[in-house]
């Protein structure tokens, strides 16, 4: 497979995982492999209700600390997902989320330079 194509397989993997364990899929997502990382950035996946709640500084301090307890329960399944894409062994995981431009940003590290295995 392409570089292209792994990153549009992860793409599909992490909106399946989204809806199966955060509930719904955001908008648009967009997958970037640089070396031993990838980069993945969701957009839309607020809710109407936690767009609403983090009007407030109290409801943006809410929405992420049910965000980051929700993807650390689920890592083990977010890990997974990755593995059914590439072969690799997850180093770390990182997220964060924007509730100012309703963005999300998970970080994978990997224990291999993915664009080395790529493209040999």
């Amino acid at each position: 497979m392409t570089k292209g194509q792994i990153e549009s397989k992860i793409n599909e993997a992490i909106s399946k995982f989204e809806i199966e364990q955060m509930g719904r899929g955001p908008e648009k997502i967009k997958t970037l492999i640089y070396q031993d990382l990838i980069i993945i950035r969701l957009q839309g996946f607020l809710s109407q209700s936690e767009k609403n709640l983090a009007e407030t500084l109290e409801g943006v301090e809410l929405i992420k600390k049910v965000r980051t307890a929700l993807f650390e329960k689920s890592r083990i399944s977010l890990e997974n997902a990755i593995k059914s894409v590439v072969d690799v062994n997850v180093v770390s995981t990182h997220s964060d989320v924007s509730t100012k431009s309703g963005e999300k940003m998970i970080i994978v590290v990997v224990d291999k330079n993915l664009e080395e295995t790529i493209n040999s």
